[in-house]
């Protein structure tokens, strides 16, 4: 019974890639249940066979990889999604981790990372490309004159817990101001981008340091 090969389906419409894919995964041992070049011809695909994994492409006509993973959410589709993408932008990232998204690769690294990524998805983790976080200069809080202050970490453990600037104000007994000008002080210190969410996605990557 435990010799059945897990299923898959591929989505992406560069059939170059889905040749590239089929190959690799069949060589793995993978059941290929499906191939679609589009986003809908994938979700029905997911519908219909309900397979282990599925390896999307971002950006594809008539649906897009997040677009399917958001439907497969609401049907209650336990299908491990991986998505493939051109981009680094974190707050496809940040969406892709709501969704609750198995793995996100970067077509750039997507031979090297995958073989690795599948393992550890079928085992229950998640995989995202290390070279998705290549704009977020990790900062250890070295004791220098950028060392983010006690009050800053303090922060930094509500902002990884997801709490608003609110509930943070309300919990600290201090302005909303206050809390907005400590995080706009370590977005400039951490060197991240003035993006909407990027200090959110570097303390829910950074917990082991800043617990």
């Amino acid at each position: 019974m435990s010799n059945q090969k897990p299923t898959v389906i591929i989505a992406d419409d560069h059939p170059i890639l889905v040749k590239g894919l089929y190959d690799f995964l069949s060589e793995s041992g993978f059941d290929v249940v499906g191939i679609a070049q589009d986003g809908q011809t994938a979700l029905d695909q997911i519908i219909r066979f309900k397979p282990q994994l599925a390896i999307l492409d971002m950006e594809m006509p008539n649906k897009t990889g997040l677009e399917i993973a958001s439907e497969c959410k609401k049907l209650e589709i336990h299908t491990k999604v991986i998505l493939l993408t051109l981009h680094k932008e974190l707050y496809l990232y940040h969406q892709a981790k709501q969704l609750n998204l198995s793995g996100y690769i970067l077509k750039e690294s997507v031979l090297e990372d995958l073989s690795k990524a599948i393992s550890i998805i079928l085992g229950g983790g998640q995989f995202f490309s290390e070279k998705i976080f290549e704009g977020m200069k990790e900062s250890k809080f070295q004791l220098n004159e950028n060392a983010l202050t006690s009050s800053e970490i303090k922060i930094l453990r509500y902002i990884a817990e997801g709490f608003s600037t609110k509930d943070i104000a309300k919990n600290l007994y201090i302005s909303e101001r206050t809390v907005d000008k400590h995080r706009s002080n370590m977005i400039n210190k951490l060197q991240l981008e003035k993006k909407h969410n990027s200090l959110l996605i570097w303390a829910q990557k950074n917990r082991d340091i800043i617990d």
